[in-house]
């Protein structure tokens, strides 16, 4: 039971609750202004001022409504100015962060929507006219949107005509209508109460022919009114109003069976919908499953979601994200805005003025002192929580966008205008709020669409928390999040550095204009990118968390950070196991060929050069990107890493190698060829003497297959997996490698290498470095160490263990086996199909067991039939290596 308040008592509440609701638009306001210096951490910026005069406004209109509520309607309900408030000031602030020509106009709109509700206060004691004059509201509502039809505009330029207007000064009647349309069905539902219930014992509650008699008048007016919509496809706001005139039968009949008939008639809709119109297609395509167009027909809904997901659980504070990358912020997607610098907490307390919103609307209805009021307060309520609802979950993607307004939020003079004249009526009915209201037949109905509306704002809650929360990591990594790329322009990224801190990549510039540079671009394919456009490659992409101060900062580092500037902490240098001087002799190699080389420290993994060609220049992305992505030789491909090309004979040394774990070897073949499905196989250059160490060295196809054969089929796959050809190498780039067969399909072409087994260069490389390591296969190592704001120079951990492959007997027997005449290395060549009429060369080499100086390992690919060639680069790599 309600116990009515003095007036005193009421004015404090409202003045209380409206000054805090003014210090929190205050402080907003404040850190508004504020934000440029956090963004570009600096003073000398251009503040943000314009909005400051749309506060004052803000302040002294609100001052103004609650002199004159305190004055004539001295038994109002005291929360509902200071929500209505707190929303309009908030959504104000929003709008002019966004775009401020948008904000000076929503700030004219405040002047005309408070002065609207100024009037209605001081001048209207009983607003039992709108129930006299029903049909005469509605009417002229149908006739205004009528005219759409033949005047209509839209603002933008394009799209459905809903608007009146020229010259800059739009309405849209659509929304006045929605309330004209519950003043109508209220009215009529009143006037009609005696008929409408008949709740006596044995008397069915479904939907009889009488009542449908009653019905007809509402649903033909409510018909027209949807019926102009659909004409103009303007299928959000046919939902609501389907929605309105639902539950207000519902409320006034008393009879769950129109819920029922209105889910079935809205999903009919839908449906017909879906199929007759290509804006409801593409909107309920996008909520089914947005990431299979995210740059076209989803492109406003994925970025919604990437935006709720940047705010994280606080936001990244006002001014300081990125709103404006979603469409229409201002109006459709507002919450998604205020998500985006409030977080997962200004979404809740958003849902929570919401909620107490309802509430207090549904009280407001229940002590209303006749039907029509009750029915109007209820029904108005419902409307404005309602549409909340929808609006938002087509933000988060609970339910299809509608493309109608978040009231007393989103820009718009319409939209803002009627929620004020909303607020008007229901003001004045909890000023007449009677202590012992008339009694109410079935409250059901209320608690029914109250649960349904909390619900609804429960589910905003938890969905908001599931992307911004679960789903905001995987989200904010995606290459199409803008989001990224712009904080590089206000964050200094970390530089990226050889062995001995020459840098190869770095951001130079200021705060605000960062410019990414690749300092080495012969490696571009290595190094890789980070572009606002084309995205990450590469180590930019693989280390971009170390290199964007996300990982390897202090917690509390990257926490203040956000909270203070909305961006990551500056990123940290990472330093690589690369030798600049190497990785240019591997480049200049490489030059005039297809192909790659790699060079491993054998002993700790380290990787001292890895080149792939042909390459890119990072720094001229914008000038060759359509030339890159269209070359068939394809530059932007890490040949080193993600190539997948048959081992073939290149495989001989390790065979050689297990074979001699096994025991003694069987007799060498005296034939060096091998036919295959009419193709003959040959030695990739003349063997010195029929020995296995020359067939091996020169990779004659014959003793391969005679020691797999030997071995047996299980053991080859064992080895395959010792060596690492069935998992992509562990490192912080990325890579790639074949899968592990369920059984050989052909034994002999498997011997070979060409059936079964795709390796590329790093894989093979690490397989090399077995034999100069005595038997072990080390963890590969390339970025080795961070540079630590708080402990300097910290190394990185390998992502795998060194693992032993083979004793080192076997191991130091084939290496040795395979010594080259002029150098301390063992080697051997491998030319080997790869598809029709297409070949390429391997050059497999590393320094000999015992050997005084650093342990190395190299592989050359050419994708070419051109063993001399891969022979003499690899030699040179050696002696280059070995010299230093």
């Amino acid at each position: 039971m309600l116990t009515r308040r003095s007036s005193t008592s009421v004015d404090r509440i409202q003045s209380r609750l409206l000054l805090l609701a003014a210090i929190f638009l205050g402080l907003y306001a404040l850190i508004l202004t504020l934000s440029p210096a956090a963004r570009n951490r600096t003073w000398e910026v251009s503040y943000r001022w314009g909005h400051w005069g749309s506060y004052a406004t803000w302040m002294l209109l609100f001052f103004l409504i609650h002199h004159q509520t305190s004055r004539y309607l001295k038994n109002r309900d005291p929360f509902l100015v200071p929500i209505a408030a707190l929303l309009s000031g908030w959504g104000l602030l929003s709008i002019w962060r966004l775009f401020p020509t948008f904000g000076l106009r929503q700030t004219a709109w405040l002047l005309i929507a408070s002065f609207v509700l100024l009037l209605g206060v001081r001048l209207i004691s009983d607003i039992s006219f709108l129930r006299r004059y029903k049909y005469i509201w509605l009417t002229a509502g149908l006739f205004l949107t009528a005219l759409t039809l033949l005047l209509g505009t839209n603002p933008t330029g394009y799209g459905p005509r809903l608007w009146l207007g020229c010259c800059g000064v739009y309405f849209q009647p659509s929304e006045p209508l929605k309330l004209l349309l519950i003043i109508y069905l209220s009215a009529y539902f009143a006037e009609y109460h005696h008929i409408l219930v008949f709740s006596k014992p044995g008397i069915s509650r479904s939907i009889s022919p009488s009542l449908l008699a009653l019905l007809a008048p509402t649903m033909v007016m409510t018909g027209l009114v949807l019926l102009l919509l659909l004409v103009q496809r303007d299928l959000g706001t046919a939902s609501i109003f389907l929605l309105i005139y639902a539950t207000i039968v519902y409320i006034a009949t008393k009879r769950s069976s129109i819920l029922f008939v209105s889910l079935i008639t809205l999903t009919l809709a839908g449906i017909t919908g879906y199929l007759l119109f290509d804006v409801v297609r593409l909107r309920v395509d996008a909520w089914l499953n947005p990431w299979l167009d995210p740059s076209g027909r989803s492109y406003q809904i994925v970025q919604s979601l990437i935006a709720v997901a940047n705010g994280g659980l606080l936001g990244r504070g006002p001014g300081q994200g990125n709103p404006a990358l979603v469409p229409i912020p201002h109006s459709d997607f507002i919450f998604t805005a205020i998500v985006e610098e409030t977080g997962l907490v200004g979404a809740i307390a958003l849902v929570i003025l919401l909620a107490f919103f309802a509430v207090r609307g549904l009280i407001t209805a229940f002590y209303a002192p006749d039907r029509f009021r009750r029915y109007l307060a209820a029904g108005i309520t419902i409307y404005l929580v309602a549409q909340s609802v929808l609006i938002i979950g087509g933000n988060l993607r609970l339910f299809p966008l509608t493309g109608v307004t978040l009231p007393f939020i989103s820009y718009g003079g319409s939209s803002l205008v009627t929620t004020f004249i909303a607020l008007l009526i229901l003001l004045h009915i909890s000023n007449s709020a009677e202590p012992h209201p008339i009694k109410v037949p079935d409250i059901r109905p209320y608690r029914f669409l109250g649960g349904l509306l909390f619900c609804g704002l429960a589910a905003i809650a938890l969905v908001t928390g599931w992307w911004t929360y679960y789903r905001g990591p995987a989200l904010l990594e995606r290459t199409d999040n803008a989001r990224r790329a712009i904080a590089d322009r206000y964050v200094q990224r970390g530089a990226i550095l050889d062995r001995y801190n020459n840098p190869l990549a770095a951001s130079t510039g200021v705060p605000g204009t960062f410019i990414r540079k690749s300092l080495y671009p012969a490696s571009g394919s290595i190094i890789g990118y980070t572009h606002p456009v084309y995205g990450q490659s590469g180590l930019e992409a693989s280390l971009d968390p170390y290199l964007r101060g996300l990982r390897g900062n202090p917690g509390l580092t990257i926490w203040w950070n956000h909270i203070l500037y909305g961006q990551p902490p500056p990123g940290l240098d990472v330093r690589l196991s690369l030798d600049q001087e190497l990785q240019a002799a591997a480049d200049l190699l490489l030059a005039q060929q297809n192909g790659a080389i790699v060079l491993l420290n054998a002993q700790n993994g380290e990787i001292l050069a890895i080149s792939s060609s042909p390459t890119f220049d990072p720094n001229l992305l914008d000038e060759t990107w359509s030339e890159l992505i269209k070359d068939p030789e394809t530059p932007l491909f890490n040949r080193a890493t993600l190539g997948r090309y048959p081992a073939g004979t290149a495989l001989g040394p390790f065979i050689m190698a297990a074979a001699i774990e096994e025991g003694d070897l069987p007799n060498a073949p005296s034939v060096y060829p091998y036919s295959f499905d009419n193709l003959s196989l040959d030695c990739a250059s003349e063997p010195t003497n029929s020995s296995w160490d020359a067939l091996i060295s020169k990779g004659c196809p014959q003793s391969q297959v005679t020691l797999g054969q030997f071995l047996g089929p299980q053991r080859i796959l064992d080895l395959y997996k010792e060596l690492g050809f069935y998992s992509p190498p562990s490192l912080r780039l990325p890579t790639d490698s074949t899968s592990t067969p369920i059984e050989f399909n052909n034994l002999e072409l498997t011997y070979l290498g060409v059936d079964e087994i795709e390796v590329n260069p790093l894989q093979l490389a690490l397989a090399a470095a077995i034999l100069s390591n005595n038997g072990v296969r080390p963890a590969l190592r390339l970025a080795i160490a961070v540079n630590s704001p708080v402990a300097g120079w910290i190394t990185l951990p390998t992502l795998s263990e060194p693992v032993r492959v083979f004793s080192s007997e076997p191991a130091d027997a084939a290496a040795l086996g395979l010594k080259a005449t002029n150098l301390p290395i063992w080697n051997t060549t491998a030319v080997v199909p790869n598809g029709p009429d297409n070949y390429i060369t391997w050059y497999i080499a590393g320094t000999l067991p015992g050997w005084g100086g650093t342990p190395l390992a190299l592989v050359v690919l050419l994708e070419s039939d051109d063993p001399t060639a891969a022979e003499s680069m690899g030699q040179d790599m050696l002696q280059t290596a070995i010299g230093n």
